[in-house]
């Protein structure tokens, strides 16, 4: 078939969902395309060989920054996933919902039936909880969650050096408070990776007579007939071909991607689509805005511990075992998502909500691991969950393949330099408690550093991203928004966006877990909107038939 009720475009955590849930109704049809692969092979669902793709460019966009300003001119990397799953077939597995605030604040700034109430719900249909039960989790979605089957002594050592440094403890990081020190859970099942596309598109792909998912095809543009949506056209196999809508597009390509795509398409800014030689469908200024990320940086201590991931001789003998240990029981070093503990702490008792988060890595990070050290050791992130910086993307050329220019704007505003100069503190805090005594080598970065110039500078030299980019495609009200609160792209018909790029603002978190939250609730607005649309058709027909039997028995008369 050429011709689909819906097309859903990009197969990353969101566009997963939206295919899967549409497609449970029979009487609808649905095709999802993805520039990737499958996402089904071994090295994704290992999630010590899956976590290993971030540095490379398998399964990966690898996408740069332009230079920041804010980090002296340097460039930073943006890893996206590549292939059914999008960053969940590649990411750290962290499952994180943040806080009911974050979800009000939607609410408040014009996303309508956003709040944490509203939202709840939706986390709970997608989440099967293998640890924690209760009303705030739910048993009985696709989607696997569980605590880490690794085993690693680096826990308790984590746990205690939190209690040592005088800070609060927490089991349940999507609980009734947020904030404390303990053990990630992870979207794992039997220690393997659990991505979007294993709990939503894999179990259906080819027994659903009425889901098609296209891999290796890249969306070049949407097809409008006037201010609707009616299709869209790809590249396959060297090939551009053409699927048609009958009734809606929706853009599931994620915050780098979902903008870059309307814009190709005409929608978005006016003046900057005809510099490029573009066709301006609708002139949407907001597009491409509103680009938030949370900025990071790395502690990183050399050890001697095997319990680390490292290269060395010894440390190569114990992965081999490792490895033999989780074919034969699931657990252990190989299930592991590097990123195995952390935590929310508030740099100040005045402050409302955690401000910072923390990830502890089983191992050394480098420039995102793309700079390999020998031997072993261990580093801690801490990230800023609130920035008040906010960047953009636009389009580089008219050219469908090229990477867009991507500009978080990192620390471009002072006050997040002030916030991270506290979150340091506090993190170093924790990280200097003797529990690390014992095992703690060489401080690879911050060593001598204690001033708060100092503290800056190192700052502007080694922030990054932690993966989390959200909002260039914003849900709201006013003249800035490009989508409504049920993700209608403003002004046209038959357009939809689903995925990190309609968050108004960060949550304070990882971003998978509320991606697959709004992927949820879309499908059900969508499939809502479309009861109400044969409604109302119906309606018409009826009323269309009245009119004409009337006519007619008037005539016979």
């Amino acid at each position: 078939m050429d011709e689909f009720d819906f097309l859903v475009l990009g197969g990353g955590s969101a566009g997963c969902v939206v295919a899967g849930r549409l497609s449970e109704d029979p009487d609808v049809t649905v095709a999802l395309l993805e520039a990737g692969g499958a996402g089904d092979s071994w090295v994704v669902r290992t999630p010590f060989a899956g976590a290993l793709m971030v540095p490379t460019s398998l399964n990966n966009w690898a996408f740069e920054t332009i230079p920041q300003k804010g980090l002296n001119g340097r460039r930073g990397y943006q890893p996206r996933g590549k292939g059914l799953g999008g960053s969940s077939s590649i990411n750290a597995m962290v499952y994180i919902r943040g806080i009911a605030e974050d979800y009000d604040h939607w609410a408040q700034q014009g996303a309508r039936g956003w709040s944490w109430e509203d939202v709840l719900p939706y986390f709970i249909k997608s989440e099967c909880n293998e640890d924690f039960a209760g009303p705030l989790h739910g048993a009985n979605g696709p989607l696997h969650v569980a605590l880490s089957r690794t085993d690693n002594p680096f826990h308790q050592i984590f746990i205690e050096a939190a209690r040592q440094a005088d800070l609060p403890l927490r089991e349940d990081f999507n609980g009734e408070a947020q904030e404390g020190c303990g053990v990630y859970q992870v979207t794992q099942k039997n220690g393997e990776r659990w991505s979007a596309a294993r709990a939503y598109l894999h179990p259906h792909m080819g027994r659903r007579a009425n889901l098609l998912v296209e891999c290796g095809a890249r969306a070049r543009r949407i097809l409008f007939e006037g201010r609707r949506a009616v299709g869209v056209e790809y590249e396959q196999g060297g090939a551009v071909r053409v699927l048609r809508a009958r009734r809606e597009v929706i853009v599931s390509a994620g915050a780098l991607q979902s903008p870059h795509i309307l814009m190709l398409s005409g929608v978005g800014p006016a003046e900057e689509a005809r510099r490029l030689g573009l066709e301006v469908v609708h002139d949407l200024p907001g597009v491409g805005l509103n680009l938030q990320d949370h900025p990071d940086f790395v502690f990183g201590f050399t050890s001697r511990s095997k319990d680390l991931v490292g290269i060395s001789l010894g440390g190569g003998a114990r992965l081999l075992q490792e490895i033999h240990r989780y074919r034969r029981i699931r657990r252990g070093m190989v299930a592991s998502n590097f990123a195995e503990a952390g935590g929310f702490l508030k740099t100040g008792p005045e402050l409302f909500a955690p401000d910072i988060q923390l990830h502890f890595v089983v191992a050394l990070v480098e420039d995102h691991a793309r700079k390999l050290r020998l031997g072993h050791g261990y580093s801690c992130h801490f990230c800023l969950l609130r920035p008040r910086s906010r960047g953009s993307l636009r389009l580089r050329d008219g050219d469908p393949t090229s990477a867009p220019l991507i500009d978080p704007n990192f620390l471009g505003d002072d006050r997040d330099v002030e916030d991270m100069v506290a979150g340091f503190k506090l993190t170093r805090r924790l990280l200097d408690a003797p529990a690390f005594a014992a095992v703690r080598g060489r401080d690879l970065h911050t060593a001598g550093i204690r001033s708060d110039d100092e503290i800056r500078t190192i700052l502007r030299q080694r922030v990054d991203t932690v993966y989390h980019p959200v909002g260039t495609c914003r849900m709201g009200e006013d003249a800035l928004a490009v989508v409504d609160s049920r993700l209608r792209v403003r002004g046209l018909e038959g357009l939809r966006v689903a995925d990190a790029s309609v968050m108004p603002t960060l949550i304070g978190g990882n971003t998978n877990a509320p991606t697959i939250m709004i992927g949820e609730k879309a499908a059900d607005m969508i499939r809502a909107d479309a009861r109400e649309i044969s409604v109302a058709d119906y309606g018409a027909s009826q009323s269309a038939m009245r009119s004409y039997t009337s006519t007619r028995s008037s005539r016979s008369k």
